[in-house]
């Protein structure tokens, strides 16, 4: 679905490229890319390899996987559309 070359090592979520965590900055521009036409679409892949991220990393080291939080920064957080929020006149 990425750039062959920054693709998830499974079960480590680890880029097969640069070694960052998955999903990588260049990872994370050619997923922008490709989904470009559907955010929607972007959030529900995301959605389900957060699920598989966190089954795999929970499952290899129950006691020091990464918190949710950070988890569904990883996964999430980066791919939300970011809206103008006008700020409040006084």
């Amino acid at each position: 679905m990425t750039s062959q070359n920054h693709v998830a090592l499974r079960p480590l979520w680890l880029c097969r490229a640069c070694a960052a965590p998955w999903p990588c900055a260049n990872a994370r521009l050619a997923l922008l890319a490709e989904y470009r036409d559907s955010h929607v679409a972007l959030s529900i892949y995301l959605a389900g390899l957060l699920y598989d991220a966190v089954e795999d990393l929970y499952r290899l080291n129950p006691h020091d996987a990464p918190k949710p939080a950070a988890l569904h920064d990883r996964f999430l957080g980066w791919a939300a559309p970011r809206t103008h929020r006008p700020h409040p006149t006084d």
